[in-house]
């Protein structure tokens, strides 16, 4: 299937200059959808998975389903303040400031080996932070997964040797 012609673009979105790529045409679409999460199901193939942690917000859409399909566990990193109980935190940069991202401090195991999805890849700060959250834990990145990567943001240099699958680039 070619995502590419499925992936709607809204040009000068946020702002002027900007070509947003609409990840909702995807999930709009049941055989796309279905497709991304196949894709994503048969990369973890040769990964062990122990947990998928999704990223706020939209990541959560495409977690929760390939959890579903691969009968994992999925945790969520949800902005600061969101989450009930003790969590580990992480600050990351933002194009005009910082944003912080926690994770419940039992939602991992230091013996876990986990994945963390998104559905877009641009400057890689959050997946970086979500990174540390797993790190700080104790346990191991073993994979990223992501519907579309902007290469031209360098958000892979941000993510270290872990592997990484991004099912489009721009």
């Amino acid at each position: 299937m070619n995502l590419q012609n499925i992936l709607r673009n809204i040009p000068d979105f946020p702002k002027p200059g900007i070509q947003f790529k609409d990840i909702e045409s995807i999930t709009e679409n049941p055989d796309a959808f279905a497709f991304v999460i196949d894709e994503f199901a048969n990369a973890c193939q040769s990964h062990k998975i122990d947990k998928i942690l999704a990223l706020d917000a939209r990541g959560f859409l495409f977690g929760a389903a390939l959890a579903y399909k691969l009968s994992l566990p999925l945790v969520m990193a949800r902005k600061k303040g969101k989450l009930a109980g003790e969590c580990v935190s992480e600050t990351y940069a933002l194009e005009y400031g910082e944003a912080e991202v926690e994770l419940q401090r039992t939602a991992v195991q230091s013996s876990d080996r986990v994945l963390i999805i998104d559905d877009l890849l641009a400057t890689g700060g959050t997946a970086s932070a979500a990174a540390s959250l797993v790190t700080q834990i104790g346990a191991e990145v073993a994979l990223f997964a992501f519907v579309i990567e902007l290469l031209e943001l360098g958000g892979r240099a941000q993510l270290g040797d872990t592997d990484i699958i991004a099912l489009l680039s721009f």
